[in-house]
């Protein structure tokens, strides 16, 4: 079950707007030591949540990377959401209504900024392992580079120091698709529901990528009775209905524009000097059929985080390695932390 903290004052934005409150919705597996010694924190990606035992399978169990007999693992909840984090379906307290399309733009600084009140409150001031994968490593990375002594060691998988062009070309069909959706503007949670189906459905072939889909969802040697049917076309159906029963369209809006806004490089010089300001020893994990964050675009990390070690992970399941190859995940990683 979810554990909420409040912060009672505004909430200042880099878009310029202010929250007047926040909350911040998160979970918490194991117990911390006397010393304060073994926190984890994971920082989630995309449409996840804060229960980070249940979107990722084979992780906070004994033995694993995230082990709760050993370490006390924090995953919160990214702003902008809708899993209890102040975002689009949460009430804005100045109307006493959602906020819906109101909800102002955020960045992954934010995002960042929120889950730092969270540490605080928590009398959280430093971690062993601080990790995200995908929009979670952008969030780590960036928690690296604002606060420098917070992390003991870093791991970011499948992920970016900035959003590539390519990347952001998805997120822009996927917004266009959003915005065909005749509801999506209407102040109720099932408007965009539809859109956001399709958006989904662009969404997934870059998670996952040829190979993955060739084979997965390849028809049977007999085929249908229709040669205009096909196996895939309903699971690309099943997957966008699957994400309207427990998202909502403004939150996945204003996530799409969060990626958006990643550039650790932003404000800072180049990505080059920012990615150089980390000092935690780093774990950077590729996938190699990732469409979305491929091998070759984690070469400017590993050439300026300053202690830095790379792996790549051989899978055909594209970005969703991160998620389906847990066993090769959790080799890397345990021999990372000891």
């Amino acid at each position: 079950m979810s554990k909420i903290f409040r912060y009672d004052n505004e909430f200042r934005l880099e878009c310029g707007e202010v929250l007047p409150s926040l909350k911040v919705a998160y979970h918490t597996f194991g117990s911390m030591n006397e010393e304060r010694s073994n926190v984890v924190w994971v920082c989630h990606a995309l449409t996840a949540n804060s229960d980070v035992a249940d979107w990722w399978p084979g992780t906070v169990e004994s033995g694993r990377f995230l082990d709760p007999e050993k370490y006390f693992v924090v995953c919160a909840n990214i702003l902008g959401s809708c899993y209890g984090t102040t975002g689009p379906t949460e009430i804005n307290p100045a109307t006493g209504q959602p906020w819906y399309g109101d909800f102002p733009r955020v960045t992954v600084r934010d995002m960042v900024r929120a889950h730092q009140l969270l540490a605080q409150h928590l009398g959280i001031k430093r971690v062993k392992l601080l990790i995200g994968s995908s929009v979670g490593g952008f969030q780590s990375m960036e928690w690296s580079v604002m606060e420098p002594d917070f992390a003991e060691k870093c791991a970011f998988i499948a992920t970016g120091a900035y959003f590539h062009p390519w990347a952001a070309a998805f997120h822009e069909s996927q917004q266009m698709a959003l915005l065909t959706d005749p509801t999506f503007g209407e102040r109720t949670p099932e408007a965009g529901l539809k859109g956001m189906a399709a958006a989904r459905s662009i969404a997934l072939l870059s998670y996952r990528g040829g190979k993955a889909y060739d084979k997965t969802q390849a028809d049977a040697p007999e085929g249908y009775a229709s040669p205009f049917e096909h196996r895939v076309q309903s699971y690309q159906r099943y997957q966008g209905e699957k994400l309207c029963r427990r998202f909502n369209a403004y939150a996945y809006q204003r996530m799409l524009q969060a990626c958006d806004s990643h550039n650790l490089g932003r404000g800072r010089g180049s990505v080059e000097q920012a990615l150089q300001c980390i000092k935690a020893p780093t774990l950077l994990v590729s996938i190699s059929s990732d469409l979305l964050f491929p091998p070759c675009d984690h070469q400017v990390m590993i050439d300026n985080i300053p202690n830095c070690e790379y792996h790549e992970i051989d899978s055909d399941f594209g970005h969703d390695g991160f998620l389906v190859e847990s066993d090769k995940l959790n080799d890397i990683i345990q021999a990372f932390m000891n």
